[in-house]
């Protein structure tokens, strides 16, 4: 069980970076609207992230009669590979801007006058379902890869995708707020977690089963 959890908050961890950004990017707006944003997170991403790692799951049993001796070593490569993305990621600056390219943000909607990473907020910036849907999908995609080591771990399957979906909506929901009373900052701290969590996992699943 403990490494479901612990799966779940890594697998969380980019959700909770981009909720982070969303929350910090919408200081300005109104308390009302910032609790439909965190719902709106929670919820997607929730619902992404229980979905992604369960299609992965079904994938991985139909190949893993195939796979049996490899598996281990296939389970903990990917789970080394995603956490190595993810430091790759945060220690080279990739997809930073995710949360900045999902709201179409243009050079023209920054406050030069005033702080450079300040934004204008327009009703062109406001989150909307599509917006939501766009960044669910992008932090859930790796949770699908993360989906095959769960035929190895010692857990009901659609047991650990509820989880992982709980533990996510409840990452995004808080990230949110985090970010609006604090900023960006912690984001990267959260995908470093993430990642060197995922990298135990997957030495865990190679050497000691």
């Amino acid at each position: 069980m403990i490494e479901v959890v612990l799966l779940a908050v890594a697998l969380a961890m980019d959700a909770f970076a981009v909720a982070i950004g969303l929350g910090a990017k919408s200081q300005k707006q109104s308390k009302q609207y910032l609790l439909r944003l965190a719902v709106y997170a929670g919820l997607y991403f929730g619902v992404a992230q229980g979905i992604m790692p369960l299609i992965g799951y079904l994938l991985g049993a139909a190949l893993l009669g195939w796979l049996a001796a490899a598996a281990p070593w296939i389970g903990g490569i990917i789970l080394i590979g995603l956490g190595g993305k993810m430091l790759y990621e945060v220690f080279t600056g990739d997809g930073e801007d995710a949360v900045d390219s999902a709201l179409h943000l243009k050079a023209h909607d920054i406050d030069t006058a005033g702080d450079e990473a300040a934004v204008i907020h327009t009703a062109n910036n406001h989150i909307n379902h599509r917006t939501m849907l766009t960044l669910a999908i992008a932090t859930s995609i790796d949770a699908m890869a993360a989906g095959f080591t769960l035929n190895l771990l010692a857990l009901n399957a659609w047991l650990a995708c509820l989880i992982i979906a709980v533990v996510t909506a409840v990452f995004g929901l808080f990230g949110v707020y985090l970010g609006w009373h604090s900023g960006t900052w912690l984001e990267d701290k959260a995908e470093v977690l993430g990642g060197f969590v995922l990298i135990a996992i997957g030495l865990k699943v190679m050497f000691f089963g």
